[in-house]
């Protein structure tokens, strides 16, 4: 059993149950409590803060909602892996995934110089039949398989035939080959798994992913990748901030 420390501030105008929430969050994606480990129960846990039950059940259900605790019955409240939470910014999914701490890896399915179809060559600025990598991967978190990622670049660009691309991250790669990304057009969207993909991802076909399609564009204007990305929607969540204006 699991008795995270926690640190309350009774002054705050922040709510007890959140102030908890947070910190059972931070520990959770920080590693500190693994998935699988089950936690104490509410009574346990309320009894050791010297808060209410309903307190400590509200603060557990937020985890709850967010997937990162599951109660099962006659085992009690069980830790799943956290979602990861990634901003909508011109990053990749290797960097946000190691900023936040995570260990990713990555399986590279093939890569290939290919004539490029009429969608990706529209993409990339290209004529249909134009040569272009080709770049299928796909990306682990822990054991768990978290996305299948297919990107295309022109041949111009960089040389992706010498390339460990288990062991870097595609845009580091970029970078390091003097290639500034400036800007992108990026849509994200769902839809349900083809068999192929599910085999890879351990998903059944027709399950729901999460879909993301990038363009982005070097600091003249070119076009230097475009990606098409499935995510498994329980282990991942774009996060975007809105500002009034």
């Amino acid at each position: 059993m699991v008795a995270p420390r926690f640190t309350l501030d009774r002054s705050s105008p922040v709510p007890l149950y959140f102030q908890i929430a947070e910190q059972f969050e931070t520990a959770i994606l920080s590693g500190k409590i693994a998935p699988g480990e089950r936690i104490d129960n509410e009574i346990s846990l309320a009894k050791n803060l010297g808060l209410s039950r309903p307190t400590m059940r509200q603060a557990i259900q937020v985890l709850v909602d967010k997937g990162m605790l599951v109660r099962k019955r006659g085992v009690g409240t069980q830790v799943v892996h956290g979602k990861i939470r990634r901003s909508v910014e011109l990053t990749s999914l290797f960097d946000d995934l190691s900023a936040a701490g995570q260990q990713p890896r990555t399986e590279v399915i093939a890569v290939a110089t290919v004539a490029a179809e009429e969608d990706v060559a529209h993409e990339l600025q290209l004529q249909p039949g134009d040569d272009v990598w080709s770049l299928e991967r796909l990306r682990f978190i822990g054991a768990q398989p978290l996305a299948l990622m297919h990107n295309f670049i022109p041949v111009d660009v960089i040389d992706l035939a010498a390339v460990d691309l288990e062991q870097s991250g595609l845009y580091a790669y970029l970078r390091s080959s003097g290639i500034l990304m400036r800007v992108a057009r990026q849509r994200i969207g769902a839809r349900g798994a083809t068999v192929d993909e599910g085999a890879l991802l351990g998903e059944k076909k027709g399950a729901p992913l999460l879909t993301m399609q990038r363009t982005a564009y070097d600091n003249a204007g070119r076009a230097v990748e475009y990606g098409r990305h499935a995510y498994r929607p329980e282990l991942y969540a774009f996060e975007l901030t809105l500002v009034d204006r």
